[in-house]
């Protein structure tokens, strides 16, 4: 788990989560990252499936803060670079830190984000992802 701002560092609240807080599977302690601190350097390559792209040549990297110890539950960073990609959605609340798209939900509704707004995507969405500007949001997702 990732505790910090500095996220090569052990913090007293990266200390609290383990074994001596209550066991691998206690709760997270509380922390705090920032994001549009958090480099592109220290985000991770995350190729997208060839199939996926739409147009353009979109790059996906990410970087995975907390996941659960039974994977139910997952809090990370993700960005993408300008393109359309379509992808089938897991549970998740994201806030979108910088950057602009357009996700129009197959049967749904069209939703526009852009920095600051908060966004629910339901398990099992089918999307197309219109990336304006480069996007990065701050997610939780629950499998």
């Amino acid at each position: 788990m990732t505790a910090a701002t500095d996220l090569d560092s052990e913090t007293p609240a990266a200390a609290a989560s383990g074994p001596a807080a209550g066991g691998a599977d206690a709760a997270p302690a509380s922390f705090v990252v920032n994001v549009p601190g958090l480099a592109d350097a220290d985000l991770e390559p995350e190729p997208l499936d060839p199939e996926q792209v739409v147009s353009g040549d979109p790059v996906v990297t990410g970087k995975v803060l907390w996941e659960s110890p039974d994977g139910s539950q997952i809090r990370g960073i993700w960005q993408i670079t300008p393109g359309v990609v379509t992808d089938t959605e897991a549970n998740e609340l994201f806030v979108v830190v910088s950057g602009r798209a357009t996700i129009e939900v197959e049967g749904g509704q069209v939703l526009e984000v852009g920095p600051g707004d908060a966004c629910v995507l339901r398990e099992g969405d089918r999307t197309r992802w219109t990336v304006h500007e480069t996007l990065r949001k701050a997610y939780q997702i629950s499998l």
